[in-house]
């Protein structure tokens, strides 16, 4: 007979032009055994500020893939983009209250787990490093201040192809990231789920004592606490441990 017990589920709505965050998000577990992650894509393929970029995000198409997820008897659905940082965490909470209306499933998204995140480690005071071009991070950073949340400066390195941003290499990051943390924030995000944020949070933890919050670590992180599964290994971010 199966058994009746089983590792905690987590289904994950994915970018479809995301080449980083399915391989992150096991590179992150590890060899863990308690928890399974699956996945299911929407078209995205384009970042910017306009309508055919936003409808991308259309709540019917989330609804439509956390059904698919839903089929898996999944204990937690996560939109695993950050689209909700500049079109507004009302957008993803509407978003959760249709997937979880939908199908009975708690849900959460890449936003709404940064918000948590800030809430339970107390942060304020931001530093903000995207791919994204420089009119998308203001939009995120005025999205934030709604939010009491105060970027203290940020880095774009005007990007909008969303395939291009997992293309990123560590060497490209690692100089904005030192500068960022310099400012003395409460926490330096790496906001994109296609960025590979959380290979270097350690060693950015390590050398400035700023703690590093990546949305690939941070949405992992958010899905395993509402799965009531245990939290990551620290070398992802100290703050998520």
């Amino acid at each position: 007979m199966p058994s009746t017990t089983r590792p905690r589920r987590i289904g994950m709505i994915v970018p479809s032009s995301n080449t980083c965050l399915e391989p992150q998000t096991y590179r992150i577990l590890g060899g863990r055994t308690d928890v399974t992650v699956h996945f299911t894509r929407i078209p995205v393929t384009r970042i910017a500020l306009d309508k055919s970029s936003d409808r991308q995000f259309d709540p019917a198409v989330m609804r439509e893939a956390a059904g698919l997820l839903a089929t898996t008897d999944v204990d937690v659905i996560a939109w695993n983009g950050t689209s909700g940082s500049w079109l507004g965490s009302a957008h993803d909470q509407d978003l959760v209250e249709e997937i979880t209306g939908a199908t009975g499933v708690p849900a959460t998204t890449s936003t709404l787990a940064y918000l948590e995140a800030f809430r339970t480690f107390g942060t304020e005071r931001i530093a903000l490093f995207t791919p994204y071009t420089e009119d998308v991070n203001h939009q995120v950073i005025a999205s934030y201040e709604r939010e009491g949340i105060k970027t203290v400066d940020h880095r774009a390195l005007g990007l909008s192809d969303n395939e291009s941003f997992a293309r990123v290499t560590d060497d490209e990051m690692r100089p904005g990231s030192l500068e960022l943390a310099a400012a003395a924030p409460d926490a330096l995000v790496y906001l994109c789920t296609n960025l590979y944020g959380a290979n270097i949070s350690a060693e950015i933890e390590d050398g400035t004592g700023v703690p590093v919050l990546d949305s690939v670590a941070v949405t992992l992180w958010h899905a395993l606490r509402l799965a009531g599964a245990p939290l990551l290994d620290p070398r992802w971010g100290r703050l998520l441990a």
